[in-house]
């Protein structure tokens, strides 16, 4: 956590509790849950997060506030509801050891929803844009200006600008070769 590798916490986590229960250890109530949780959260591991989430006993459940946070957020994941994950990240006060990586994961998320955005529409409207990126309308516009969309203020309307992507393109000569000699071939 203080290196903030918030990308290593779950397989770190997974690694450590299997050590654990194969040595007959019984920790429930000390074990990092909420890291835990989020930690699969981070990397985009959903379903290895719904496993651990069904795996935490109920009254640790009921007796830890911020497990249940952190599975709020999960939930919303799981089902899309892009706006949702943005409350669930803002809706709990999370405890110093947790917010560094709460406040890692929404940055990360919100860049994530903008690159979908990007290569989804070519235009969108600002209030479709602040739901996705969980933001108010004005926070979402500018937003979306300061990464050179433009904005049509009659219509509501955001143009996206698409980031050109130079590629190189290495010519194989035996390949154009081969080809040249296939197509001789085909015309003889």
């Amino acid at each position: 956590m203080a290196s903030k590798s918030y990308d290593k916490i779950a397989d770190l986590c997974d690694d450590l509790l299997l050590q654990v229960a194969a040595e007959g250890v019984v920790f429930q109530e000390e074990w990092p849950y909420a890291i835990h949780l989020l930690g699969h959260i981070y990397v985009n591991d959903i379903n290895s997060a719904r496993f651990l989430w069904k795996s935490i006993p109920s009254v640790i459940k009921e007796n830890k506030p911020e497990i249940v946070a952190a599975w709020k957020i999960g939930q919303h994941l799981w089902t899309h509801d892009y706006a949702g994950v943005h409350e669930a990240i803002r809706g709990f006060d999370w405890s110093p050891e947790v917010q560094g990586l709460v406040t890692a994961f929404s940055g990360n998320y919100t860049k994530r929803m903008f690159k979908l955005l990007l290569s989804a529409y070519s235009t969108i409207s600002i209030a479709d844009t602040a739901h996705f990126l969980g933001m108010s309308e004005e926070d979402a516009t500018n937003y979306a200006l300061q990464h050179g969309w433009s904005v049509d203020p009659a219509s509501q309307m955001l143009t996206v600008k698409r980031q050109l992507v130079l590629t190189e393109q290495k010519l194989d000569h035996s390949k154009l070769q081969r080809l040249t000699e296939y197509v001789f071939h085909l015309e003889h």
